[in-house]
């Protein structure tokens, strides 16, 4: 069983930073796309990024490419995203997620493995 565990969320203020990471445990980490996505209250969830089990390709939305940057580090079994230049826009519970392929896939339909979200507020 796969288990995903995100940290890192919080308050900060406009123009702020944040780091988030998601600790991966119970399967072959290196094997599967981590993707980042965000649910607003009111809207529905929505794909941030994503990254290949090499590190070797990324994905981003429109909406924060330039400011966010997801990472892997494989022998931690753990997913970052990098998250600079934040906007009240970006106020969200964060969700990270597998998929068990070796594309960069947008659609959260195709992830297998979820975690419980992590709280990120901007504050304007």
């Amino acid at each position: 069983q796969v288990q995903l565990k995100e940290s890192g969320g919080g308050l900060v203020q406009a123009g702020g930073s944040l780091r988030l990471s998601c600790a991966v445990s119970g399967r072959i980490f290196r094997n599967y796309v981590m993707g980042w996505f965000r649910q607003a209250p009111g809207k529905e969830r929505e794909f941030v990024a994503a990254i290949s089990f090499s590190g070797g390709s990324t994905h981003y939305a429109d909406s924060v490419k330039g400011r966010f940057t997801i990472s892997r580090d494989n022998a931690k079994n753990t997913v970052y995203l990098q998250m600079n230049s934040l906007e009240p826009e970006d106020t969200a519970v964060y969700y990270c997620a597998g998929d068990y392929t070796t594309i960069t896939r947008t659609n959260s339909g195709y992830y297998d493995y979820w975690g419980q979200g992590t709280q990120v507020t901007v504050s304007s």
